[in-house]
């Protein structure tokens, strides 16, 4: 096999794992083309720092503008946001082997050190809430991994693509 081959195919897979998974719902029986404006909901608590707060609203505005939608103080649609942690199960293990051909036998021992430092899940749910109505239309679900030695840029560039990919699917198709 060609080393280029394997290089990308080794690159596509490491960035695979590592994506953000995003899962969809929404009311079939809705219109989603009567809606021209939102606003964040009001009271929203996200359970996000304070600047990833502003980032992940900085990329949501971004996204809704280029979808044609405007920011109004009296929205048809309000977003909330809510996200959780967990801790991601540590990836280190110690394992023990022997094994043997022929007239040959060995043995040895392994151990697996976790790299990267402390990862956790992060699931972050948006939910789009008709205004007139304060009823639940859309949803969608996002869990990523996330580690506390992300750089600010990182941090900002995460929530970008985390932002990108739950509104990819908004609004529904018919």
């Amino acid at each position: 096999m060609n080393l280029k081959l394997i290089t990308i195919c080794c690159c596509f897979l490491l960035t695979a794992c590592g994506s953000v998974q995003v899962a969809y719902d929404y009311d079939k029986k809705n219109d989603f083309s009567q809606y021209k404006s939102y606003d964040y909901y009001p009271d929203i608590q996200t359970g996000l720092s304070q600047l990833d707060e502003k980032r992940l609203f900085k990329s949501i505005d971004s996204i809704m503008e280029t979808k044609g939608y405007e920011n109004s103080s009296t929205p048809d649609i309000y977003i909330n946001i809510v996200s959780a942690s967990r801790p991601k199960p540590s990836n280190s293990s110690v394992g023990i082997g022997i094994g043997g051909t022929g007239r040959n036998m060995g043995g040895g021992i392994s151990v697996g050190v976790p790299v990267g430092g402390n990862e956790s899940y992060r699931e972050i749910t948006i939910d789009v809430i008709d205004a007139a109505n304060d009823e639940l239309v859309w949803q969608a679900v996002s869990e990523g991994t996330v580690s506390e030695q992300m750089t600010p840029a990182t941090r900002n560039e995460k929530l970008k693509q985390v932002a990108e990919k739950i509104f990819s699917k908004y609004p529904p198709e018919k």
